[in-house]
């Protein structure tokens, strides 16, 4: 049986008087989110499929756009703090709504670490004595990483501010930049069409995971409810409209970058984007480039920390997480979310520091997807069964493609989805022991 409402729930569900995050910041939080370390770097990890990644990226951001869809719907009907893990919560209860809540808070700061390390790829094209060796790297990306921390135990509305800089300076000029090299693009650039060796639907199946890491984020307007002004007109306005813009911007410049630098040369970049700059028009257009992916990794941290924190703190009043995850200091900032949530990511880059930029880029980015990928099938069964109105054909589409892009995983990256699923089961044994839920 579905939970019912209970008072830790209602608590994160009411929206202050002067809520801290509007229209604007609510759309440069998904766009922000979105456009992060996926563009700069996916042309690299793409490389060995050539232009049939865009197989990929076709579905990906089909997928994507019904699953804002969904998520716009479930924000009107359920117009609370929490986002995937509260709407899974009130359609299939406690249980279903701990594994949600963890899996998808796995995800993001499992993401905050692979942004972290796109944002070291991106400041190693402009000094590249900074990140010459895997610790120099780590340090880079763990320096961006507890920046953007402070800057959210601050102050959320300070947070919410830097999003809407950072993402103004690095939207435009992306869009900019796809629309004007893919006129330097002939389509002799993109023979052989799949260099891959694997059939089409193959492709298409290892690709959609890979994209779907770019799209990520689309969602995350949701999260922070209590905190956003007007949730259920801001929310889906801000879902859909973040999403679209940041799809369409991403695929333009990840194509035009492959039909700009050879396969061999992607492969191993650690700065694609601004390598394809630097061939094209000169070293200068290059270290632009770099500075834009510097910026945009940087606001995508900044986002992901704030969201990070604000699941946790919806688990908690729930009381589906510890107590501590619901303290707020006297600006409304859930502290104690926010250094856990960046602490664990700190562990993953430092685990993981040996890779080469490009793998441990990758590797980070399949586990960080694949934790996400079972948020969204899970939301979209939420508004199957408790949903009311329309929209039902097109939740269907969006669990059958959040099902699909998980299949294109791989073994290693499922593997350790699972195992770190698997750690939130103590947790949530300790919770239930502790402070048995009210049914």
């Amino acid at each position: 049986m579905p939970a019912p409402e209970i008072a830790g729930a209602e608590a994160t569900t009411t929206t202050p008087a002067r809520a801290p995050l509007g229209l604007w910041m609510a759309t440069a939080l998904v766009i922000g989110s979105m456009i992060g370390s996926g563009v700069f770097l996916l042309p690299a990890a793409l490389a060995p499929f050539g232009a049939s990644s865009l197989l990929g990226w076709a579905i990906a951001l089909g997928g994507a756009l019904l699953l804002a869809a969904t998520f716009a719907r479930l924000a009107v009907h359920w117009p609370c703090t929490g986002g995937p893990y509260a709407y899974v919560r009130r359609a299939f209860g406690d249980t279903a709504g701990f594994a949600i809540a963890w899996s998808y808070w796995v995800s993001i700061w499992s993401g905050m670490a692979a942004i972290a390390v796109a944002f070291a790829g991106s400041l190693g094209a402009l000094f590249p004595a900074l990140t010459a060796t895997p610790v120099r790297a780590a340090l880079c990306a763990l320096a961006a990483l507890w920046t953007c921390t402070l800057v959210n135990v601050a102050s959320l509305r300070e947070a919410g501010r830097l999003q809407v800089a950072l993402t103004t300076l690095k939207l435009l000029p992306l869009l900019l930049f796809g629309l004007v090299a893919l006129w330097w693009v002939g389509p002799d650039r993109y023979v052989p069409f799949n260099p891959s060796g694997q059939s089409l639907p193959q492709v298409a199946n290892a690709t959609v995971i890979l994209t779907m890491w770019a799209l990520c984020g689309l969602e995350v307007a949701t999260v922070p409810a209590g905190a956003i002004r007007d949730p259920a007109r801001t929310i889906p306005r801000a879902t859909l409209l973040g999403t679209l813009l940041a799809g369409v911007a991403t695929i333009l410049a990840c194509t035009a970058v492959i039909g700009l630098v050879p396969g061999e040369v992607l492969k191993a970049s650690g700065a694609p984007m601004a390598e394809a700059a630097a061939r094209t028009w000169g070293p200068g257009a290059g270290i632009a480039i770099a500075a834009l992916a510097a910026v945009s990794t940087f606001g995508a941290i900044n986002g992901w920390v704030m969201v990070c924190a604000q699941v946790s703190l919806a688990a908690a009043g729930d009381r589906l997480f510890p107590r501590a995850f619901a303290r707020r200091d006297r600006h409304g900032t859930p502290v104690f979310g926010v250094l856990v949530g960046s602490s664990l990511a700190t562990v993953l880059v430092i685990a993981s520091y040996s890779r080469s930029l490009v793998d441990l880029f990758t590797f980070i980015l399949l586990i960080s997807t694949s934790a996400i990928l079972l948020p969204y099938a899970a939301s979209s069964a939420a508004w199957l069964r408790r949903g009311t109105g329309g929209g039902r054909i097109v939740a269907a589409l969006a669990l059958l493609y959040s099902l699909y892009a998980l299949s294109g995983a791989g073994a290693e990256a499922l593997g350790w989805g699972a195992v770190l699923l698997l750690a939130g089961l103590p947790v949530y044994a300790w919770m239930r022991r502790s402070t048995p839920a009210t049914r």
